[in-house]
């Protein structure tokens, strides 16, 4: 195929040639409605886990590294799920796919409920990432497919909503729960809403596109599992040495410095081995993930941005509430609340950005939305023990507007950048993107604050200074990474609108 297929299409689906005022029918209105309640309640759970690490860790026995698997378990599921639904949503029927998906997350919360110990719950955790993998590129290939390019800024807003809104929520509901409820109650109270979901949307969900019967590619999916695990658990090694001193506490850190090695040096090699797989299936259109994708140079930016922007987010969204309990003495309801007005801007913000998307293009929200990002993660670094909650709470604030800046144009931007037969495998490439960017900034979060913990407790520090020692590694880090951000943002560009009623290219 030649470099020229990865161009924007020229052609809307479904809408008549002589509209004047694109719109959406109502069957392909309510169809996407459902998709984003669905989407928004199975999102949710990605970070519900945050607030209650502490609860974990003291009535299931566990450590903080392994608590914290509880969140990044989930997302690295997803991640190495959604390269999977590409094929999928070719090979099965929109009504399928989205029976499968709740059924999945809807199962996966009642063993999590109902869960006696740690093993079981992060097993339960795996079965509902297992479902929300499948659920939001069902979403963006839908949108995609029936929503006209001029109005699609204003609808990849609503998918913002559930991209940022529902885990930014989920640490203020779990706090909620916790301040009455034990943590089991985090999972009983989103069960019912989960099965009305399935019921309802397996009801009133129809089918949408064609489907295909390609057989799938195993050993794609193993060289996914092993590239995309390695990564995070590789990660997850950097603060998993040994605390205190000695030889046992050397010992113990050589181990792990080891395995950090190891889980990373097999993570590159099956990701190369995967990448190299699906550039020899893809040429009789055979493969998992189908990479040519990335010859749209608008994509491949967009999809680098969207990296650096996940890894601050869902780092950063992560170790604010462990920060607000164990630094500051901040109850979990207080920890929940400090995150609850940035997640209501972001919500918020999200329409209008899209409609400002469809107007002027990438660069009036990008830039800004970079240096904001940028900013707010360097005024992080500055918290200490003594820092007030209510100035954690404004940073929060600003953050989640410099995020909802970015988001709606670099998802929608993105996949505009593409052809309609490669919009599955797009919205698989950016959950996946995602997915595994939020789980490597959580991993590598946790690990530079445990090592700046423990280090700082060897030399003598309180717990609480010790604790904020961790943090400001933690959030010095995040803020190294997303100076990147400043660069790219100049970079992306809104693909032209596709005439209407023209015909699709391939």
């Amino acid at each position: 195929m030649a470099a020229t297929d990865m161009q924007p299409a020229t052609g809307s689906v479904g809408i008549p040639a002589a509209a004047s005022t694109p719109t959406l029918g109502p069957r392909e209105s309510r169809v996407i409605w459902l998709l984003l309640a669905a989407a928004f309640v199975a999102i949710l759970n990605e970070t519900t886990m945050g607030v209650a690490i502490p609860h974990l860790i003291t009535d299931l026995g566990i450590t903080a590294l392994s608590a914290q698997w509880l969140t990044t378990a989930f997302m690295l599921t997803m991640a190495v799920v959604i390269p999977i639904t590409g094929f999928l949503l070719r090979r099965f029927t929109t009504r399928a796919m989205f029976i499968a998906a709740m059924g999945l997350f809807s199962l996966g919360t009642l063993v999590a409920f109902l869960s006696p110990g740690f093993p079981v719950l992060l097993i339960a955790r795996v079965v509902q990432a297992s479902g929300t993998a499948i659920m939001m590129p069902l979403l963006m290939t839908t949108l995609m497919t029936v929503v006209p390019a001029a109005i699609r800024g204003r609808m990849m807003g609503r998918v913002s909503i559930v991209i940022s809104l529902a885990p930014a929520i989920g640490p203020t509901l779990a706090g909620a729960i916790l301040n009455t409820f034990e943590w089991r109650w985090i999972f009983g109270l989103v069960l019912p809403i989960a099965v009305v979901a399935l019921f309802v949307g397996a009801r009133w969900i129809h089918n949408l596109g064609e489907t295909t019967h390609a057989p799938i590619d195993v050993t794609s999916v193993i060289l996914s599992a092993l590239g995309f695990g390695g990564l995070v658990f590789g990660l997850s090694q950097l603060g998993a040495g040994g605390h205190g001193g000695g030889a046992e506490a050397a010992a113990a850190t050589a181990a792990s410095t080891t395995t950090l090695v190891v889980a990373l040096s097999v993570a590159v090699v099956a990701l190369g081995l995967f990448g190299w797989r699906q550039v020899v299936l893809q040429r009789t259109d055979d493969a998992l993930l189908d990479l040519r994708v990335f010859r749209s140079t608008n994509f491949s930016l967009s999809m680098g941005q969207m990296v650096i922007m996940s890894m601050a987010f869902f780092g950063a969204i992560t170790v604010v509430p462990l920060y607000l309990q164990n630094v500051l003495g901040a109850d979990p309801l207080t920890a929940g609340l400090v995150v609850l007005p940035g997640a209501l801007a972001m919500g918020l913000a999200g329409p209008l950005i899209g409609r400002i998307y469809d107007r002027r293009g990438t660069t009036v929200l990008l830039v800004p939305g970079a240096i904001i990002t940028s900013a707010m993660l360097w005024v992080y670094t500055t918290f200490g023990t003594e820092t007030p909650v209510w100035i954690v709470a404004i940073a929060q604030t600003v953050l989640s507007l410099g995020l909802a800046l970015s988001f709606t144009p670099l998802f929608t931007a993105s996949l505009a950048s593409l052809q309609p037969r490669f919009y599955s495998y797009g919205s698989a490439v950016v959950g996946t993107a995602q997915q595994v960017a939020g789980a490597a900034g959580i991993a590598l979060m946790f690990g530079v604050m445990a090592a700046a913990s423990s280090a700082a407790s060897e030399a003598g520090a309180s717990e609480v200074a010790a604790g904020s020692a961790g943090t400001h590694a933690a959030f010095l880090t995040a803020a190294f990474l997303s100076l990147p951000l400043l660069v790219g943002a100049f970079l992306i560009r809104k693909p032209a609108d596709e005439p209407m009623g023209a015909p699709a290219g391939h």
